[in-house]
């Protein structure tokens, strides 16, 4: 393999053939980090080579930054297996968390001492546990990577870094935005029926499906006769475009019972489809969407948003999309709903995760079952 050393601006390079690339012969090219001579720099070299003709790998291990690193895992790992809201929210923690604080450091030379005090200070910066625990996992996982696969250091220094505690409190209806009854009649008589959130806050409120659920649904997923919704695929932008993809986990795959008070307004709703489309003609939008404006347009998540910010402004609730699923989820628990259920609707993975994000409803919950009890001895007597 062919390759030589060279001085660039007072420092010494080394570069050598990496072969033929599409014809084109390819070269890689290097600071010789430590070498004040020739024959250093030549002998960064020949280790160089040797690396490369060994394993393939242009990483100089002793080297590599933590910011060079994340860019690489990013790129090799994030970006061809993980869903695409998840490596949104990863390229979002690297580039303004983890790089201007931790991005300077050489990935060899990341001591517990100094991740410690990473997410120590933000939890002094008032970061909530929730998101710190993302940052946890991104760190974890890019690291312990480092270590296997990759080979880049010896040892995972996250496995002794612990998330600050936090105060655990619990949740209330205003932290949810539970939505009283005299509020959704607000709101109900706020919209419509050729308002362009009218279906979506429906199909919200009498199913707990999430906002990229409800707008990736498709009548071939929606079964009237039998009463049933599945949930299969979900809307997310991808470089400004919305485009279908997966759901969140595989709990999230589901089929929903529905009631005849959304059968019969996702019925007229169908036939007004069918009457804009003659009234439209050759400008209405064909698709398959459940979710359309009168043009045809499918509503978009971010549509949601927006009618979600003039309710609140227009009628002064507190608001948006994810309170119908909170709301949904709440009036089920009071009406006594079993927890499986609910949790399946909600395709949650496990029936722990409702009771903790419901953990509101606790006491109404203990005082119905004692309410119970009460009434089975009262025949007794």
């Amino acid at each position: 393999m062919r390759g030589g050393v060279r001085k660039r601006y007072g420092s010494w390079y080394y570069y050598f053939d990496l072969g033929l690339v599409d014809g084109k012969r390819k070269k890689i090219e290097r600071k010789a980090v430590g070498a004040t001579t020739k024959p250093e720099a030549e002998r960064i070299l020949r280790k160089a080579i040797a690396e490369y003709e060994n394993t393939g790998s242009i990483f100089e291990a002793s080297e590599t930054t933590v910011h060079d690193y994340m860019k690489f895992w990013l790129e090799e790992y994030v970006m061809l297996n993980l869903k695409h809201n998840t490596q949104e929210n990863y390229r979002g923690v690297i580039k303004n968390h983890i790089n201007p604080v931790l991005g300077k450091f050489k990935l060899k030379s990341l001591k517990p001492d100094v991740l410690q005090k990473f997410f120590n200070d933000k939890k002094r910066d008032g970061l909530s546990r929730k998101t710190l625990t993302v940052f946890y996992t991104v760190l974890n996982t890019a690291i312990k990577q480092a270590v296997y696969p990759y080979k880049l250091i010896n040892e995972n220094p996250m496995q002794y870094v612990k998330l600050p505690k936090e105060e655990r409190k619990k949740t209330t209806e205003s932290d949810l935005k539970i939505l009283p009854m005299a509020n959704i009649k607000k709101i109900i008589e706020f919209l419509d029926e050729s308002n362009t959130f009218y279906i979506p806050f429906h199909i919200g409120l009498h199913t707990g499906m999430r906002v990229s659920e409800v707008c990736g649904l498709t009548w071939d997923r929606v079964n009237l006769s039998a009463q049933t919704i599945t949930v299969d695929r979900i809307l997310v932008n991808k470089d400004k475009e919305w485009i279908f993809g997966t759901p969140k986990t595989a709990s999230s795959y589901r089929t929903i019972n529905i009631g005849g008070t959304l059968v019969n307004i996702l019925e007229k709703h169908k036939n007004r489809q069918k009457t804009n489309r003659i009234k439209y003609g050759e400008h209405y939008i064909l698709n398959d969407f459940v979710c359309t404006k009168e043009s045809g347009e499918n509503v978009t998540p971010a549509s949601c948003k927006w009618s979600g910010r003039k309710i609140r402004k227009e009628l002064n609730i507190d608001f948006n999309f994810h309170s119908l699923r909170h709301t949904h989820a709440t009036m089920l628990l009071e009406q006594g709903a079993e927890i499986i259920d609910i949790q399946k609707r909600l395709g949650h993975s496990r029936s722990a995760i409702t009771l903790d994000t419901y953990s509101h409803l606790t006491d109404k919950m203990r005082n119905k079952t004692v309410d119970i009890f009460e009434n089975l001895m009262s025949d007794m007597k």
